[in-house]
């Protein structure tokens, strides 16, 4: 994994497309702007990105994924911390609320929706791998 420049662990998003949608779940509390966003969440000592991708969604989603690929990362812009992005394809389940904690609802969003649910835009390298594997809807 690439070195954090702060002390606190990185937030992994899992980018989960299937069917030409990506998953996106809504949290209980916003993070500032951030309403709708992908699984994700910090990592634990020794893990991998994908690792944490895989754990974040299973915990959050009950939904059963295998990283594909890291897509990128970077300091996000709103919350200042270290941000890596990992494609995933689903390997079984049914996505749904299963951390009732901490989400509130799971969608399976088309590139229109997924543009209406996060206005601010997304990472190029996340708008890019999705703007060629998502159906407009």
């Amino acid at each position: 994994m690439t070195s954090n420049p702060t002390d606190r662990p990185s937030i992994v998003a899992a980018i989960i497309v299937q069917d030409g949608k990506v998953l996106m779940v809504r949290r209980r509390v916003r993070e500032g702007t951030l309403s709708w966003q992908f699984p994700a969440g910090e990592s634990e000592t020794g893990e991998t990105a994908e690792d944490t991708a895989v754990r974040e969604t299973r915990e959050e989603t009950a939904l059963d994924v295998s990283a594909d690929k890291v897509l990128g990362e970077r300091i996000h812009p709103a919350t200042g911390r270290h941000m890596m992005y990992v494609a995933c394809h689903v390997d079984s389940g049914t996505a749904r609320v299963a951390d009732e904690d901490e989400l509130a609802e799971v969608a399976w969003c088309g590139l229109n929706e997924l543009r209406a649910n996060v206005p601010t835009g997304l990472f190029p390298a996340v708008d890019d791998y999705l703007s060629s594997t998502l159906t407009p809807a």
